[in-house]
Order: structure tokens, then C-alpha cells, then sequence
């Protein structure tokens, strides 16, 4: 069965764009994220207080349908393959956001973060992940079109991330975080409490407030975090096509744009997931593992020796397959920690350390 699927999914046509991707559709998008973000600072969320359950529930189901109905003009835009690749790469992205609810919510414990301002850091912080992803992704692309070599070195990255993902337990610690200690030492910054301002002014001077450094180290680990996220949606969107850098990007972003509110649906009962660092780890070996294959399908001198032809059109491994792997991959690691839960002992443990 599953030779005749992989036999299937490398046969020609796979790439069924109707569309092409120019500046005017960068800048659509530009200006609709743009929109959003201030809609999201200026009416959605005007004043700070504490997101109630419901409340982000409903923003988080917003954002996941807003994601749901692009993938839809996607589909009709630029082909099923386009969307199916799109989806994929947004749950890729979504899925490893919930190892950013972990950190966030033990950067905002370090700091005593009070819960009604900490999505105002999230929204800049989320503005900043947009504009760094952009980068990451406009790199990435141009070194994997000029270098295909590169995805050997991104699925091994992912490979290496996913099997260390599984098997280390490091604690997160905030105070370390060079940014913060670099900020420390060059910016001066007030003690007192200073509400949701990042910047008052103290004596005359404009000075730096606690939140502001908390924003930092933010922004500086979800440059960690891209590290990883951004050459895992390189693994399950076609390159080459008209379509990819697009795609690759529009799903990223999507998936950022919803980590607030899932954030604060998830922040007080990440313990139950305790098997999704094991799901996460699978996803990433996956990828990394079809970046590798898909690398060495196409190499000259192994094409030579293996009897292959290096130059075969299609995928490895079709989109839709590469979707129904990582959602089961995810559902299994979530019905798990859902079947078995940690022992009483074990959770009475976890909340005295924190």
C-alpha cells in the first residue's frame, strides 16, 4: 500500500497552481495583518484586564477560522496542492506554538507579570515575531534557491531539535537571557511599577519599565523559536513552485497571529499535555527526515548510484499524506495525555515548583 502511494505521489503534475504571486499580493497581505493587529490593539482589546476563559476561546476559534477561510481563497487561488500545503504548514507552525505557551507563561511567572497586562507584551511581541519571521523566511528561501544543499543541514537541524526535544527536560530560566542582561547594563529603567507602559519618563530622562524588559526576552526567544518553526514549513511546502515563499510565510504568520489567544486558553493547564513535547518531537524528526530524503531524491551522485532519476517532478511523499501524519502524530501525543494522565503525586509536585 504505501509503496503504490509514494509511487503515486512522485508521478508529474503535482503542482497545481492556477494563480501567480506577485508585489501586489505581498502587499495585500501586508496591509491586511496590518489592519488586524490594530483592530486587535485599538478595539478588540482597548483596555487591559484578564482574559476570561470564554474570551479566549472565542478569539482563539477567530483566528484558527480567519486561517481556515484563506486557506479557502488559497485553494480556489492557486490550487488544492497550494492549500493542502498551507494547512499542513499552519498546523506544523500552530502545533509548536504550545511549546511557546510553556515558555511564555514561565517568562510571565519569573517577572510576576500581572495577567491583565501580559497581552499587551504579547501583541508587540507578536509584531516583532511577524517582521523576524518575514526575515527568516525571505533568507531561508533564497539560500534553498541558490543552495540545495541547504535542506540536508535544515532536516538534520530539525531531526537533531526533534530527537533532543524528547529526550531533555532543561528548565527554562529568563533571568539568564542574554538580551535582558545586555538591556540591563546599557538602557537605564525604572523599578516601580509603571502599569502597561514599556517607557516612562523618571526625573526628566525617558527610562526603560520593568515590562519593557520582560517584551525582550519575549522577542529574543521567539528568535529560538523560529529557529526551528520556519525550516519546518520549508519541509512541507513544495519549493520551486510560484507559490512557496508565499505560502510558506502566509501560514507562519497565521498561526503567530492566534498564539495570544492560545496562549491564554492553554497558559493553566499546559501539565495535562504531557506527552505533547513526545508529539512535537515526531512532527519535527518527520519533517526533518522527508527534508533528508526529499534532498537525497534529488541528488546527482546518489541518483547515479541508487539508479533513480535525480531529476523526477512531485513529491516524496504527497502533501495530503504529510497532513494526515502530523495530525495523527499531534492527536496522539494530545489523546495520550488525555487517557493517561500524570500522577496525583506527580502534579503536586509540579505546582509546588512553580
Amino acid at each position: 500500500m504505501l509503496p503504490s502511494v509514494l509511487a503515486a505521489s512522485a508521478s508529474p503534475a503535482v503542482v497545481d497552481a492556477t494563480g501567480s504571486i506577485h508585489a501586489g499580493h505581498w502587499l495585500a497581505f501586508a496591509a491586511f495583518v496590518a489592519v488586524m493587529l490594530t483592530l486587535d490593539l485599538t478595539v478588540f482589546h482597548k483596555k487591559a484586564h484578564e482574559p476570561t476563559l470564554a474570551e479566549s476561546g472565542f478569539w482563539t476559534a477567530f483566528w484558527s477560522l480567519l486561517a481556515l477561510g484563506f486557506n479557502g481563497i488559497v485553494w480556489l487561488w492557486l490550487g488544492g496542492n497550494a492549500a493542502i500545503e498551507f494547512l499542513t504548514g499552519y498546523l506544523v507552525e500552530w502545533s509548536l506554538s504550545m511549546d511557546n505557551v510553556f515558555v511564555f507563561a514561565v517568562v510571565f511567572g519569573t517577572f510576576r507579570v500581572p495577567l491583565k497586562y501580559q497581552y499587551r507584551v504579547l501583541f508587540w511581541g507578536i509584531l516583532g515575531a511577524v517582521l523576524m519571521r518575514l526575515t527568516f523566511v525571505l533568507v531561508g528561501a533564497e539560500l534553498i534557491a541558490h543552495f540545495k544543499w541547504v535542506f540536508w543541514i535544515f532536516g538534520g537541524f530539525l531531526v537533531y531539535t526533534g530527537i533532543k526535544l524528547a529526550v531533555s527536560h532543561d528548565d527554562v530560566h529568563p533571568e539568564d537571557n542574554f538580551l535582558l542582561k545586555l538591556a540591563r547594563r546599557v538602557m537605564p529603567f525604572t523599578t516601580q511599577p509603571s502599569g502597561d507602559r514599556f517607557f516612562v519618563r523618571e526625573e526628566g530622562r525617558l527610562v526603560a519599565t520593568p515590562l519593557f524588559l520582560v517584551l525582550l526576552v519575549v522577542e529574543s526567544t521567539d528568535v529560538l523559536f523560529a529557529v526551528d518553526s520556519v525550516p519546518a514549513i520549508f519541509g512541507v511546502v513544495t519549493e520551486g513552485t510560484p507559490y512557496f515563499t508565499f505560502v510558506v510565510f502566509t501560514s507562519n504568520v497565521f498561526a503567530i497571529l492566534g498564539l495570544r489567544a492560545l496562549y491564554f486558553l492553554l497558559a493553566g493547564v499546559m501539565d495535562l499535555f504531557r506527552f505533547l513535547n513526545y508529539g512535537l518531537s515526531a512532527v519535527l524528526v518527520f519533517v526533518g527526515g522527508k527534508m533528508i530524503a526529499e534532498a537525497a531524491r534529488h541528488n546527482e551522485w546518489l541518483a547515479e548510484r541508487g539508479g533513480w532519476d535525480a531529476h523526477a517532478e512531485g513529491h516524496l511523499i504527497a502533501p495530503w499524506l504529510s497532513l494526515v501524519v502530523i495530525v495523527g502524530l499531534i492527536g496522539a501525543s494530545v489523546a495520550a495525555s488525555l487517557l493517561f494522565p500524570a500522577p496525583k503525586e506527580e502534579q503536586h509536585a509540579d505546582e509546588a515548583s512553580s
